[in-house]
């Protein structure tokens, strides 16, 4: 058996969809014996986890699984590697980097912030 990181993309859709179009790009860490087999169980759990809920203004939301894009294999597991790489394009940069700054500081909780400064 491999290990192997596949992206699994699934669709938001919320009430018509009549809204921004969204998407939820998921990497998920396979076991497998090729890269063909990765890709088969990528796509079973995207269909088998994709779900639909009522929103509090009793809209449908719905996570519609969409396909498996990349299937990459981990030949090794090292300190650092790189796993993912998405490059971004915010309309606003400046609000793009506190919402990042934001969820880092959820993240790192109050002993990691008193050891940083």
């Amino acid at each position: 058996m491999q290990w192997f990181v596949a992206k699994i993309v699934y669709q938001i859709i919320s009430g018509n969809g009549d809204h921004t179009p969204q998407f939820d790009e998921q990497l998920r860490l396979i076991s497998a014996d090729t890269r063909e087999d990765a890709w088969r169980r990528a796509c079973q759990i995207g269909v088998q986890e994709q779900y639909a809920f009522k929103n509090q203004r009793q809209e449908m939301v719905e996570w519609r699984f969409i396909n498996v894009p990349e299937v990459n294999n981990l030949s090794s597991l090292d300190d650092g590697m790189e796993l993912y790489s998405r490059i971004e394009e915010p309309e606003d940069a400046n609000a793009y980097i506190s919402w990042l700054q934001v969820k880092a500081a959820h993240l790192k909780g109050p002993s990691l912030i008193d050891k940083r400064a």
